[in-house]
């Protein structure tokens, strides 16, 4: 046996286990199943619960197998392994005693509980618990708890295994909930009565193992056997989190994590998991043309009619911008059709930003990726505030920080990232002290796309380019340098070439008003205050900034409505799935362009969108690999120097996104996201007249 394996006897199997690994990971790693409520992969031990008791041959009474870790157990007198029983009349006594004591108090809520049918403690008390109470008195009662407009609190179903308390303290790093008073008064509770804060605190919903927290959104919408489970992937950010999208009928009920260890581990943010009521408001599902100063229903035949009249024009007139959610099938067959149409205004970025012409992917891409933050001892944010624009990764950072010990450094505005961090200063001259900062072995150099989105953007670049080049982030098998986006549909548009053709002008001058036609593709965040006199063509799924502009709306699915390509901000590709069908009459985007192609007599060369990715991927091979993140092994590429264009800026950094619940098309929709803004904001929530 080598110095770092123990061995055990398990149920009669012997087997060798790390010495760091508790009893109960050994005991799974023999095939056994160990039931538990407190215990979570993730979260530090507590092993109040004791649910998860094992037998150890010698021992006077029953080990928390969670809370035991192997390396400190003794072996046997004759210096045998410790002989280990998971199964047995003495565990299914102690085990069923337990169960006995956590259904003292626990309310017979479960034809009425929202957990009921994805309960641990159900699913528990029926291997384990009694068939009836010996239990006589009257059974305690808990004051629910206002923990905000998303999780919904009836803390008499509550077993105080603390998982929620040590994800907010571990996690999300917001000390907000913890527990009050002892024994029989033993409570969970938020700091001060407070809502919380984290922009995670939904992930305590998938924790609770009993009834206690749920989803005050979904609350007594379906039960869990009613839905139809999609798996696909979350556009809120530019992360590509794995999402479950849950669907009943013709209607999303709900968004839950799917685990991803490479992107989002099991972790969910909270406007990811709850807009999906936005998804049915505010939706154009019909085409509209203005007529008379105001926007009037149309079929498709009359709207394609309008379409071809304004695109009649000269084409160095016409400007086609993409959004933040555009997918990468309709950002294609908006270019095809735009080249077919000899129109080289074509952008994808936000107003003033400069990347992504040279034609290196690796300079606007995370090259480290989200998972190497974990091997990194030091990591410099650029410009950037991860817990608003990705704030599951902004927790995998905390991680970090709390267990590896990884050095944080900020250049940009000063804010609450949930972990220390040392500021360097809140303008681009403070990139300069990044190359002073030496003695790491994997430095870490993100910058946030706000950052590059101003007039010095592109100096900015090369300048922390330059400086990660100095403290050695860039090197064989480590590309410690990358672009933090904010939009799902960014990085993909710029793999698909979304960009200004040959003389083309950006997405500053397409939306100045200096066209006479501009294609809006779902673009919603840009100042639109410019294209006023130009007729302008809205392609999207909701009614917002963009349709209030339009002259023609043509009305596109949302993400959960189709298969559909993204590419994360690592540049991984990831593809959705369809969920429900679209909204009334919107169509695909890509088939709305390839319709639209047939009508102005520039007809694309595909039918399906099979076809159309046949040649996405002849076009750019980087789309022939699903969830593949190219990593490290772009560091080469990554190496050749960036041309800085102009001087750096004496302004500071600002922060690209102000109200984290906002931030969308699909958000503002959502009255879910309304009532978080408003509670951020310290704002009471609108009720209707009683």
């Amino acid at each position: 046996m080598s110095d770092d394996l123990f061995k055990l006897n398990i149920d009669g199997q012997d087997i060798e286990v790390p010495r760091h690994y508790t009893l109960m990971q050994a005991c799974e790693e023999a095939g056994a199943e160990i039931p538990r409520f407190c215990y979570h992969e993730r979260l530090s031990v507590a092993g109040n619960c004791r649910m998860c008791l094992v037998e150890w041959e010698g021992a006077p009474k029953p080990i928390a197998s969670c809370a035991q870790t192997v390396g400190d157990m003794r072996p046997n007198r004759d210096g045998s392994a410790p002989n280990i029983k998971t199964q047995g009349e003495y565990v299914e006594k102690a085990r069923s005693g337990v169960m006995e004591f956590l259904l003292i108090n626990h309310p017979l809520d479960c034809p009425i509980c929202d957990q009921g049918g994805e309960c641990d403690l159900q699913d528990q008390a029926m291997a384990y618990g009694r068939a009836g109470s010996r239990y006589e008195l009257n059974k305690r009662a808990v004051e629910d708890k206002n923990m905000g407009p998303l999780v919904k609190t009836i803390m008499t179903r509550c077993i105080q295994c603390t998982r929620c308390v040590r994800f907010a303290a571990e996690v999300a790093g917001v000390e907000e909930i913890g527990m009050i008073s002892r024994g029989e008064n033993a409570e969970i509770t938020t700091y001060l009565e407070e809502s919380l804060s984290s922009e995670l605190s939904g992930n305590v919903i998938d924790l609770c193992p009993v009834g206690a927290l749920t989803s005050k959104p979904y609350a007594f919408n379906a039960r869990p056997w009613e839905l139809r489970k999609t798996e696909s992937v979350d556009i809120m950010d530019a992360m590509g989190a794995a999402i479950s999208v849950d669907a009943k009928g013709t209607a999303v009920m709900r968004i839950m994590p799917v685990i991803n260890e490479e992107v989002n581990e099991e972790w969910l943010s909270d406007k990811s998991r709850f807009i999906w009521d936005g998804l049915g408001r505010q939706r154009l599902d019909r085409p509209y043309v203005r007529k008379d100063g105001k926007l009037a229903p149309a079929d498709w035949g009359e709207a394609f009619d309008a379409v071809k009249q304004a695109l009649s024009g000269p084409a160095e007139k016409i400007g086609f911008v993409a959004g933040d959610l555009i997918e990468v099938e309709q950002a294609k067959a908006a270019l095809d059709l735009a080249r077919a149409m000899g129109v080289q205004n074509t952008d994808c970025r936000p107003a003033g930003a400069r990347y992504g012409t040279e034609g290196v992917r690796e300079h606007y891409l995370m090259n480290p990726t989200m998972l190497s933050v974990e091997e990194a001892d030091a990591i410099f944010l650029v410009g950037s505030n991860p817990r608003k624009e990705a704030a599951v990764w902004n927790a995998r950072i905390r991680k970090a920080w709390l267990w590896n010990e990884l050095k944080v450094f900020v250049v940009g505005e000063a804010a609450d990232l949930t972990y220390e961090y040392e500021h360097l200063g809140d303008d681009p001259s403070a990139i300069a002290a990044i190359a002073k900062q030496k003695g790491f072995e994997k430095p870490m150099v993100i910058v946030g796309e706000g950052a590059l989105a101003r007039e010095d953007g592109q100096a900015v670049l090369a300048s922390a380019h330059a400086a990660a080049t100095k403290i050695g982030a860039i090197k064989d098998g480590w590309a410690g340098f990358g672009v933090l986006h904010t939009a799902a549909g960014r990085v993909g548009a710029l793999d698909a070439g979304f960009v200004p053709g040959d003389g083309g002008a950006d997405t500053a001058t397409i939306l100045g008003g200096a066209m006479d036609t501009v294609v809006l593709l779902g673009v919603d965040e840009a100042d639109l205050s410019n294209v006023s006199g130009s007729t302008v063509i809205y392609v999207g799924s909701h009614g917002d900034a963009g349709a209030s502009k339009a002259d023609i709306i043509l009305p596109a699915a949302a993400y959960t409505e189709m298969a559909a390509t993204y590419v994360n901000t690592e540049g991984r590709v990831q593809m959705t799935k369809r969920a429900v069908a679209p909204k009334g009459e919107a169509r695909e985007g890509w088939a709305i362009f390839r319709a639209l192609s047939d009508v102005l007599g520039k007809t694309l060369p595909y039918d399906s969108a099979d076809a159309l990715r046949a040649q996405l991927r002849e076009a750019n091979p980087v789309f022939a690999g699903l969830n593949y993140a190219p990593g490290h092994s772009g560091s080469d590429a990554l190496a050749k120097p960036i041309e800085a264009a102009g001087e750096l800026s004496t302004s500071p950094f600002t922060a690209t996104i102000g109200d984290f619940y906002l931030t969308n098309p699909i958000a503002r929709a959502s009255k879910t996201m309304a009532e978080c803004s408003m509670q951020k904001q310290g704002l009471e929530t609108p009720m209707a007249a009683e």
